[in-house]
């Protein structure tokens, strides 16, 4: 028998979950107006929608469903991020001193502008995980950072378990890669130093940070960034503003404002 849900189980389930779903749309599009909006809309749309509830899923999951869908069609018009992103971003603020008198203002002045190379790093998963494709950033964050079971996930993207749990796994195998050959904090070869670099330029008094992870098994690797990445919510963090502005500035640098 199809459920009848109200506006009242609506707008309660919609604000218990609202952090955490602007959490989750922040990391799918790494903009925060745009987050704003989706979630804005996607509250009209579950009011729309009601009578189409059919109780499958749990009224969290349906509200996910629909946000996931404005988000695609969304992130659809936009180009995916490459590898090298960050890079493109950092030659971006290098080669314009208001950017780092913008970053400075900020973590002096404010409440969530104080960088932490941790919450970082969980800039950096957002950013990698922008390099797949659609279906697999929302399938690799929804379960690895969010918690949502395969079945649910299935709900969501209206895909076959089968389906979801092979994007699952491309997923994981190419954020594992990607880690590997960039992150110095990982690999003594890896390319990308900016968790030192930024840590340097607002926490000069600190050490360099060098090899954080233990050179052990990539997965595990990989789980102990997720454990990381899930404490942190990226718009309520004390280095939000800090991050934001940064992500700001790799969008500009490639070209996705």
């Amino acid at each position: 028998m199809k459920q009848l849900i109200s506006n009242i189980d609506i707008s309660q389930i919609y604000q218990d979950n609202l952090p955490e779903l602007k959490s989750y749309l922040y990391r799918l599009t790494c903009n925060e107006e745009m987050t704003n909006d989706i979630s804005q809309d996607t509250f009209v749309k579950a009011l729309e929608k009601q009578r189409q509830y059919n109780g499958e899923s749990t009224l969290k999951t349906w509200i996910f469903s629909i946000a996931t869908n404005l988000a695609k069609d969304w992130l659809r018009k936009r180009n995916r991020w490459s590898e090298t992103a960050q890079d493109d971003a950092k030659a971006l603020a290098q080669s314009d001193p208001a950017h780092r008198t913008i970053f400075l203002n900020i973590s002096e002045n404010s409440e969530n502008g104080k960088f932490d190379f941790k919450e970082h790093i969980s800039f950096c998963f957002t950013c990698i995980s922008k390099t797949l494709d659609i279906e697999k950033q929302v399938v690799l964050i929804l379960k690895d950072i969010y918690d949502f079971k395969v079945n649910e996930i299935s709900l969501i993207l209206d895909t076959p378990k089968g389906t979801i749990k092979h994007w699952l796994y491309r997923a994981r195998q190419s954020m594992i890669e990607i880690f590997d050959r960039r992150c110095a904090l990982i690999n003594k070869n890896g390319v990308c130093y900016q968790c030192s670099e930024l840590n340097g330029l607002f926490n000069p008094k600190q050490e360099k940070l060098k090899n954080v992870f233990p050179r052990e098994d990539k997965r595990k690797l990989y789980v102990l960034r997720t454990k990381l990445v899930k404490e942190i919510n990226p718009l309520s963090s004390k280095g939000s503003a800090i991050e934001d502005s940064i992500m700001k500035v790799l969008r500009k640098a490639i070209n996705d404002i």
